[in-house]
């Protein structure tokens, strides 16, 4: 069986023990609901990995997103781990898995960055930051995740922000991108806010730019970022379970990574909710692939 290639040609570990400054692992499955199929969203890390392939000869080149070469003029200090191995409907053992290797991550110390899977991989990944916090989330979505429960299920890909909420190491939240309808209802609005979430929607960036989001961020702050691919325009991130118009454009989230990385500390990263079966001509892998660069560059440029 022929290897499936790893993010831009990434090592899987660095030479001599080194320890990276970041390190990428993937999660397919998380905590599916009773009768739902989550074997779509499973696909997104590999499709990410593969979309990045182009580019992955030229690393050391200069990318003007970036101002410059991804790791400048030293050597790589990002690896691929790969993926855990999760089963669609073990709920508690994905759970814990993620959790585990989150940890483990961030006891090398490096920083983790886990590509989903639904946004159900985004509580366990939360969670893994117990031990290192406090921290505050920056969440980049088009709906706030703050169901408590759906068809019993209190752990899927409805509730990521509410169950963040309960987490004693997380201090507060920012949601940015917000737009049109989802599965929130009042109740659940209310609750976000009696919590002190911030909300910003996508309106509110298109007039006023990455600041109306990170001037919520306290300065110095350990933040992780999770990143739902709804968040961004479908007209730039068309593979997704639920496209809705006016997103965030590529020139936003970008701003928004690199502003979040001069301003605050990225302690995490992760990109959620790609749904290959959706997408056009790779088109949303292709910018997911980018996105992760800009977040790599943000996370190295801190260090």
């Amino acid at each position: 069986m022929t290897a499936l290639p790893s993010f831009l040609g990434f090592p899987d570990r660095l030479a001599e023990g080194g320890v990276p400054r970041a390190v990428i692992f993937g999660a397919g499955h998380g905590s599916t609901y009773p009768g739902k199929d989550s074997s779509g969203h499973a696909l997104a890390a590999n499709a990410i990995r593969a979309a990045s392939q182009d580019d992955a000869a030229l690393v050391g080149h200069w990318d003007f997103d970036l101002g410059g070469p991804l790791f400048g003029d030293g050597p790589i200090c990002c690896v691929d781990a790969g993926d855990i191995a999760t089963t669609m409907h073990d709920n508690a053992g994905n759970r814990a898995r993620i959790e585990a290797k989150t940890r483990e991550v961030l006891a090398l110390p490096a920083v983790p960055i886990l590509l989903g899977g639904d946004d159900s991989v985004v509580i366990p990944f939360l969670a893994g930051f117990a031990d290192h916090g406090p921290v505050w989330i920056l969440q980049i979505d088009a709906h706030i995740d703050w169901r408590d429960e759906v068809h019993g299920e209190r752990y899927g890909y409805s509730s990521p922000m509410r169950r963040a909420s309960e987490m004693p190491h997380v201090a507060g939240i920012v949601q940015v991108g917000l737009r049109s309808v989802g599965s929130a209802r009042l109740t659940e609005i209310e609750a976000a806010r009696h919590f002190g979430s911030r909300f910003v929607t996508a309106r509110e960036v298109h007039a006023r730019g990455a600041e109306a989001a990170l001037r919520h961020i306290p300065e110095g702050a350990r933040v992780v970022v999770t990143l739902d691919c709804d968040g961004l325009d479908p007209g730039i991130m068309p593979g997704v379970a639920a496209r809705t118009p006016g997103g965030l454009t590529y020139t936003q989230a970008i701003d928004l990574i690199a502003g979040l990385g001069r301003r605050a500390n990225i302690a995490g990263f992760d990109l959620v909710e790609l749904y290959p079966p959706a997408d056009i001509d790779g088109l949303t892998a292709l910018t997911a692939a980018h996105l992760l660069v800009n977040a790599i560059d943000a996370i190295v440029r801190q260090a």
